[in-house]
């Protein structure tokens, strides 16, 4: 499923306008992306969905409102209005999810759309005196802990701009104070790429203000998805739905929050690192009693106790919904029982916490509504994972666990275990791909033909096209929208321009969107819906605003990306070595291509070297960015060939640009 590549005529050309894979967690290399204007079509929800839901509506905690009321609870003050970056851009809409009201229309599970008026509790609110939280201005929340002499911030959101907004409008009713220390409790961008909208690096240095992090944050941030970057990226488009209009039948959540914020993204280096498995730390005449949870949700994670608070800061560990142990946008699996564990241990050590708060969702107050929730949560992922592990020893394949696995009726109906973000079914598979991988050890399974090639052997085995739409609309019709689905992949496949099938399909998706508890489940199959009529996006992804974040990035990152743009064939046979020199920090890379492998060495220049790039590290991140292209290499005061510019440019003719934006319910 890849698309086609552009024609470059010249090698030096094609150099330029390479982008390295440069994707980030939580979708920022999608950052150019917005939300549809275009009128789209949807189908109304059909019986079976409409039934479907209906029966949701019927579940126990459904007519629960403590959630509501928690979420409700401490309302400061509320924003309005939108968020816009300096380009007028707008960034962020306090506005967009104001269609969240009243009962669940037909399109929408009755129990996401319950979820989603709860995340839409949108303000700042005061958890316990001196702890505040910003909510709903961002994917995540940022945390306000009141120090002796100013705010400790827990988190900086996604981007400058909503961060920037976020601490104005606290200011604006709580005072002035100033930030007296920053605190990251884990690697993914929702909380911390805003940094920069709060202080400068010249403001932590100059002030001394503490940036405290886990031990493993930098890398773990700014290495996260390089080498997979343009395939996240793109896949998250769907994850986190961010094409889809703000509607009832399009975006409504996404679980953990509303969306996600596309602006402005920096970083800051932490000043402390939390290393071992428990660190206190003081803070502004505060003692935060950090807990390290690696591997848990985040590879570097840690939670923290107040003990002058009686609060809990629980990070990612703990949330209003299940989490993911597999995430739909592509990552390495998360490991259930270790996840579990670290919940099991943070009974025991905040044991006497009266509040649990989270950077995403909202705050559990009580001992015995904390305990109740810590245990209901603990036991949900060690349930999956025991469950998971059990079965795959009767020989029950991922396929066959997901379907089997059903939580009991203890966890399933409690609300802050339901698959809001992850679901049991896709978590199982994970558990199943953690310790199994990927072969089911059917050998009909170890080499199957590739999707197209199958695809068209299917539709000829039919008797042709017409036979599958049949038995497909047949299926739609009795409301098998999986069986539909699954006989209008191989149609699609098969016949990527035929438009019955590409609509009948988007059909199928939009039914079982429109069935989604999940919000990640309901904007893949709208954007698949989407996408089928309207194809996949044009334009290539744009990181630019990512360039903050990235000056933070060790050149070995980048290098090690670009090994894996290699295109094989073209360096088949090929002996080539170059020198990459920056002139600004004297540091020299040893470029070398043989076996059609890319290796890169920190080393002095070689004298082997067939040429010598020479060029500054601001403007190597403006080529790995897009910015700087075949003219500005050429003429920028910032590079210099030496040697063989023919060799030079033949050498990174070999990498393939990666675009991120690829064809996916289409071949």
């Amino acid at each position: 499923m890849k698309a086609p590549m552009s024609p470059v005529t010249t090698p030096i050309g094609r150099f330029a306008q390479h982008t390295l894979p440069l994707g980030l967690l939580l979708a920022l290399a999608a950052c150019s992306k917005t939300p549809s204007t275009a009128v789209d079509t949807h189908s109304a929800a059909s019986a079976t969905v409409q039934t479907v839901n209906a029966d949701v509506a019927k579940l126990p905690f459904m007519d629960q409102n403590q959630s509501l009321e928690d979420a409700q609870r401490g309302l400061v003050a509320k924003p309005t209005g939108q968020i816009k970056n300096a380009a007028g851009k707008v960034i962020w809409d306090f506005d967009a999810f104001n269609f969240l009201q009243g009962p669940a229309p037909s399109t929408v599970n009755p129990s996401l759309w319950k979820q989603a008026i709860q995340n839409n509790q949108v303000g700042l609110f005061k958890v316990v005196d001196g702890i505040y939280q910003l909510r709903g201005f961002d994917l995540a929340n940022m945390t306000l802990i009141e120090g002796k002499t100013g705010w400790i911030v827990v988190d900086t959101l996604t981007s400058e701009e909503t961060a920037r907004y976020a601490i104005d409008f606290a200011r604006k009713h709580l005072g002035n104070k100033p930030i007296t220390g920053i605190v990251f409790t884990h690697s993914h961008i929702d909380h911390f790429g805003g940094v920069l909208g709060l202080v400068s690096a010249k403001e932590v240095k100059e002030r001394n203000i503490p940036v405290v992090a886990p031990e493993g944050f930098m890398e773990e941030a700014t290495s996260e998805n390089v080498l997979v970057g343009p395939a996240m990226a793109r896949r998250s488009i769907y994850m986190y739905g961010n094409t889809l209009p703000r509607s009832a039948e399009g975006l409504v959540d996404n679980g953990l929050g509303k969306a996600v914020a596309y602006g402005t993204v920096g970083i800051l280096p932490p000043t402390v690192l939390v290393k071992g498995k428990a660190q206190t730390v003081s803070l502004d005449g505060l003692d935060f009693e950090f807990h390290n949870v690696p591997g848990s949700e985040a590879p570097a994670e840690f939670v923290f106790y107040l003990p002058q608070y009686k609060a809990f800061g629980a990070a990612e560990l703990f949330g209003h919904t299940l989490h993911n142990l597999y995430t739909l946008r592509g990552a390495k699996v998360r490991d259930a029982l270790k996840w579990s564990n670290y919940m099991n241990d943070a009974m025991q050590y905040a044991a006497d916490a009266e509040v649990s708060f989270h950077q995403h969702n909202w705050p559990v107050w009580g001992k015995a509504n904390i305990a109740n929730f810590m245990e209901k949560q603990r036991d949900t992922y060690k349930f999956l994972h025991d469950q998971t592990v059990h079965q795959l020893n009767q020989g029950l394949t991922a396929s066959e666990i997901s379907e089997a696995v059903k939580l009991p009726k203890s966890l399933n109906e409690f609300m802050s275990t339901r698959g809001y973000y992850g679901t049991v079914s896709h978590n199982v598979k994970a558990v199943y791909q953690f310790y199994m991988g990927w072969y089911d050890a059917n050998p009909a399974n170890l080499n199957p033909l590739p999707p197209v090639e199958q695809a068209k052997r299917y539709v000829a085995l039919a008797g042709g096209e017409s036979n599958v739409l049949k038995a497909a609309q047949a299926a739609y019709d009795k409301g098998e929208y999986r069986w539909s689905a699954e006989l209008l992949k191989h149609a699609v496949y098969a016949n990527p321009d035929s438009k019955p099938a590409r609509e009948l399909q988007a059909q199928c998706f939009e039914q079982m969107g429109y069935m989604a508890e999940s919000g990640p489940w309901r904007n893949v199959y709208l954007t698949g819906a989407k996408e089928l009529r309207q194809g996949a996006p044009k334009d290539a992804i744009k990181r630019n605003q990512l360039l903050n974040m990235l000056e933070q990035t060790p050149v070995e990152r980048f290098l090690e990306a670009m090994s894996a743009a290699v295109n094989a064939e073209k360096a088949e046979g090929e002996d080539l070595t170059i020198n990459l020199s920056f002139s600004d920090t004297g540091e020299n890379y040893v470029l070398h291509i043989k076996n059609s492998v890319l290796h890169h060495t920190l080393a002095p220049r070689s004298k082997e070297a067939a040429g010598t790039l020479v060029l500054t590290k601001p403007f190597f991140l403006q080529m790995m960015i897009g910015e700087a292209g075949a003219k500005d290499l050429l003429l920028s005061d910032q590079t210099k060939i030496e040697g063989s510019t023919l060799k030079v440019g033949k050498f990174f003719g070999m990498l393939d640009k990666a675009e991120g934006n690829f064809n996916i319910v289409t071949p």
